[in-house]
């Protein structure tokens, strides 16, 4: 994209506007898009539900405070979504509606306006940019176009949609509008008087909600306002920044709402000053500001949410649903409103979630919930800890990746290569000396597990598998990085047998290669546990699941087991010669999510398979895998929401099963309001059709096509090579210790709350 080419882009945004707002908006896909919502109990100050204030419309979306974003958001979002508008000042004095005071930040502008920057000093700062104040509104609204303000976020937006004036979003006709000012002073000094421009705009257009990062401002419009319905909110930014009317701190108005109180009816302040984060990133002990600004009359609300923040606490497992209802629903205070950039989820969480989840104690008819590694996506995967949470947090199923030691001990382990999983990389004992390469499993060297004892593997500490850590900074719950201890699948299995209905899926890999390079038959180690256990006697609490058809066929010939096949393969279609192969060797196949909602170019979604319904019409049920709640595993169409991605699994493509590292956000989307029948709920989830959102983004936007995966085609393998008897380990009988009783603390009672994580 050429951002200088704004004419045809712009043309291109208003034509594809209707077609976008009908695509997104679920109305025509759904019987109730965002009706009026029935009172109920809350703790904010009217006794309301919590506002969704959505920040520049959809701007995780959308390149904010467009005509889209505002569109989208109005459509989607609960009935009395408030749309909110940065004000600035152009040179002409009139009022634009744009994030951050660097105009280059969220437009074309350095593009369309080169060498144009200017320094001033703003709230004491020297600045350089591109400001409002410098251009008129007809150089901007007919030259500039918006832009993604966040890197991270996709820019196939970018360059398309005009930028607005507070007038033009009104006449979107949203409920309510709030226009927030953060430099009324900065255009004072400018002879520019945002004062008046506002006192101009109230008598063209309804103003329900005027912030300020400003005590004068506010208390210079407060006369003006005094018999209006409008509501003045002071927004504070971080407690050390200086109030510049007041030359005072932030932390030190905070602690004087009763002065708060005389020119404002609320305040707008960062979600830290009501849940403090440490230096670990985990929650701290509570403030009591809503309840103190509740005690003063003063609504309070709460901003920065963002369902793709990097900082976003550990103790909200990577699902921005939790960290909606720890300010909404945590059974103590409820914030009267969120400040959101995805303003979908702040409603999903508000309509299903928030004071009517359910605890479901029959699941018929859902897709089943299979763990992935246990609790992996909190606890190290397939220790102890991780099968026990997986257990507590709804999973119907858990897993076992059978690994074998030296020994020819089986054990349930993620990977061969204990470089993933374990600290041994810092074990003098075994690093580098231990190191081999397997080329039939992986091309880098490794330490692996059929290289070690079972006694040795027993002796490493574990290590929670973080996979978005090295490009994206973020970890899996460090605080409970290494607890829990592995299982040799003996253990497994009887822990398995004492729970209620829990059931089991074993899963066999690599086991061609093992005895191939070490002569050891992971197949064979697999049956010997199974009968020790009595699984052959009650064959309808296991599955097995393998890529290899001849571990399948091993089985099949030899249990009552039911079969899984897995296909180890993304974004590649499957003929109809595949579909009858797998027929003869299972019941089941797992399939990974980018084979039933392919990607297209630049991450979104391109039209969903049919290969789903065609696995039904030979009545072969579908798991789907991986399911992780962290945001760079989703496509763009999911809004960084994982329970966005799991809606489309169950109501688009019609899965079977959900094989998932975070059982508990499958389990809460499962119990939520607004997917029971009898519930009366005046909203609808937002549902995610793949294809929708790539065929409204210019072709000149997206990457290049790439050339179309070949189908898979053969899916039977040879036999398994056969052992050489001589060298072969007799099979040892061992147990593991027992899990421990009782669920583990996520953290430390003394330090940090337990109410939101799982």
């Amino acid at each position: 994209l050429n951002p200088k080419k704004k004419g045809t882009m712009a043309s291109y945004g208003r034509r594809l506007l209707l077609v976008l707002v009908a695509l997104l908006c679920l109305c025509s896909l759904q019987e109730t898009c965002a009706k009026k919502k029935k009172k109920s109990s809350w703790q904010t100050l009217s006794g309301k539900a919590p506002l969704v204030i959505a920040r520049g419309g959809l701007s995780g979306f959308f390149p904010d405070q467009t005509k889209v974003a505002y569109h989208v958001a109005i459509n989607n979002s609960l009935f009395d979504a408030i749309m909110f508008c940065d004000l600035q000042l152009t040179k002409d004095k009139q009022g634009i509606c744009r994030t951050d005071i660097k105009l280059e930040n969220s437009t074309n502008i350095k593009w369309v306006f080169p060498n144009t920057t200017n320094s001033y000093i703003v709230n004491g700062k020297n600045i350089s940019a591109y400001f409002s104040i410098d251009f008129t509104t007809d150089e901007l609204f007919n030259n500039v176009t918006a832009i993604q303000s966040f890197p991270s976020r996709t820019g196939v937006f970018d360059g398309i949609y005009q930028l607005l004036s507070p007038l033009q979003l009104s006449e979107y006709q949203p409920i309510s509008i709030w226009l927030n000012i953060q430099y009324s002073k900065f255009y004072d000094e400018h002879n520019l008087s945002m004062p008046l421009y506002v006192r101009s705009l109230s008598r063209r257009m309804a103003l329900d909600y005027i912030s300020s990062t400003e005590v004068g401002f506010l208390r210079d419009i407060k006369p003006k306002f005094r018999r209006s319905k409008t509501l003045l909110i002071l927004r504070f930014l971080n407690k050390e920044d200086i109030e510049p009317s007041t030359n005072e701190t932030y932390g030190s108005i905070i602690r004087n709402l009763t002065f708060v109180k005389t020119f404002a009816a609320g305040i707008l302040v960062p979600k830290s000053y009501i849940w403090p984060l440490g230096t670990d990133q985990y929650l701290q002990t509570p403030t009591n500001l809503v309840e103190v600004a509740h005690t003063a009359g003063l609504e309070i609300f709460a901003s920065d949410f963002a369902n793709d923040e990097y900082d976003m606490s550990y103790n909200y497992s990577n699902d921005p649903i939790k960290e909606y209802l720890q300010f909404v629903d945590n059974g103590n205070f409820a914030v009267d409103g969120v400040l959101t950039d995805f303003s979908v989820t702040a409603s999903e969480a508000i309509a299903c979630y928030a004071h009517k989840n359910l605890n479901i104690s029959s699941r018929a008819g859902n897709p089943l919930i299979i763990s992935h590694n246990g609790a992996s996506g909190d606890y190290p995967g397939c220790t102890d800890t991780a099968y026990e949470a997986a257990i507590r947090d709804g999973a119907d199923y858990i897993d076992c990746s059978v690994q074998i030691t030296k020994d020819g001990i089986p054990f349930c382990r993620e990977s061969p290569d204990l470089f993933v999983g374990t600290t041994i990389t810092s074990n003098s004992a075994f690093y580098p000396s231990r190191m081999t390469k397997v080329p039939a499993i992986q091309r880098n060297q490794g330490i692996f597990t059929f290289d070690l004892t079972w006694k040795e593997i027993q002796n490493l500490t574990v290590q929670t598998v973080s996979p978005y850590v090295e490009h994206y900074q973020l970890s899996r719950n460090p605080a409970q990085a290494s607890v829990g201890k592995y299982m040799n699948l003996t253990s497994f299995l009887e822990f398995a047998k004492r729970q209620a209905d829990i059931n089991v899926i074993i899963n066999i890999e690599n086991a061609r290669a093992i005895i191939s390079d070490r002569n050891l038959d992971v197949t064979n180690a697999t049956l010997s546990a199974l009968n020790m256990s009595g699984y052959d006697k009650i064959a309808d609490r296991i599955r097995i699941q393998s890529d290899d058809s001849a571990v399948l066929l091993q089985f099949k010939q030899r249990t009552k087991f039911k079969l899984i096949y897995k296909v180890d393969e993304n974004n590649m279609p499957i003929s109809n010669a595949a579909i009858g192969e797998i027929k003869t060797l299972s019941e089941t196949v797992s399939l990974s999510r980018g084979v039933i909602f392919p990607l297209a170019e630049d991450f979104f979604l391109s039209q969903a398979s049919n290969v789903v319904s065609r696995f039904h019409l030979h009545n072969i049920s579908v798991f789907v895998y991986t399911l992780k709640n962290e945001f760079p595993s989703l496509a763009f169409d999911f809004q960084a929401d994982p329970t966005m991605e799991i809606d489309s699994f169950v109501q688009v493509a019609k899965v079977d099963g959900l094989i998932t590292e975070f059982p508990a956000t499958v389990t809460s989307y499962f119990g939520n309001a607004c997917r029971q029948p009898r519930t009366k709920i005046d909203y609808s989830m937002f549902l995610v059709v793949p294809g929708l959102a790539v065929s409204i983004i210019p072709p000149e936007n997206l990457s290049p096509v790439g050339a179309p995966a070949p189908s898979l085609s053969l899916v039977i393998d040879p036999p398994l090579p056969p052992l050489n008897n001589a060298s072969t380990p007799e099979p040892a009988t061992v147990s593991a210790p027992e899990p421990a009783s009782g669920p583990p603390s996520p953290v430390s009672e003394s330090s940090r709350p337990n109410c939101a994580y799982h």
